[in-house]
């Protein structure tokens, strides 16, 4: 649900990944330094005050992290992975770093073996989801150092998801799905500075789904 809670906590996470107060989100944005206070969130009388689609749009182009990335933020779970919830569920915590070393995966891009690491989420019904923690500044804005996202090799991927895949060599990669064929995946890069790739289908060993994020 789209709610002014969480639009106003997207545009705080926008600035947090940039390493930005709101005040610095909204001089980047060429907007008013007060745009985006606490104060400014809510009405005299008490109602909620809703950032304008301009302001929004201002910060999705200042900081580069597209429309789909602000959506995705947005869409996120509200809970922290170390929150105490009822009807949790562990799941395996793989780093980039082992993730992207030979033995720890099957073909399907499902954990094996056993001794990882956990963190809890609330119980779902899709068994096979694990979490993996974010190496490194290439994957920003969306992703920063330490950041744990929540991979689901069970869900089928679309254009416009953020996936995880990892190629035949080795190298794991979070990326956006641009296009995917019989022959071919084309692949945008979270990252600016970074290109976007297209692979042909046989270099990859397997592709998952991003389907959560912490902040």
């Amino acid at each position: 649900m789209l709610t002014h809670e969480r639009v106003w906590s997207a545009i705080d996470t926008v600035a947090r990944r940039s390493e930005l107060t709101t005040s610095g989100l909204a001089r980047l944005a060429g907007l008013d330094p007060t745009t985006f206070n606490k104060s400014k969130r809510s009405a005299a009388d008490g109602r909620a005050r809703w950032p304008s689609t301009e302001s929004l749009s201002k910060i999705i182009e200042a900081t580069g992290i597209t429309l789909e990335g602000f959506t995705s933020i947005l869409m996120e779970n509200s809970f922290g992975l170390n929150d105490p919830l009822p009807n949790v569920q562990p799941v395996p915590l793989i780093g980039f770093a082992q993730a992207g070393a030979g033995g720890f995966f099957d073909d399907g891009g499902f954990p094996v073996g056993q001794g990882w690491d956990e963190v809890h989420l609330p119980s779902q019904d899709d068994d096979s989801v694990y979490a993996l923690e974010i190496a490194g500044e290439s994957m920003m804005p969306l992703y920063r150092d330490g950041d744990i996202i929540i991979v689901s090799p069970n869900s089928a991927v679309r254009r416009g998801d953020r996936v995880v895949v990892r190629s035949k060599e080795g190298e794991v990669m979070a990326k956006i799905l641009q296009r995917k064929t019989a022959k071919s995946i084309e692949l945008l890069s979270v990252n600016p500075e970074h290109d976007n790739i297209t692979f042909d289908i046989r270099e990859l060993e397997w592709i998952a789904r991003i389907i959560w994020a912490s902040q």
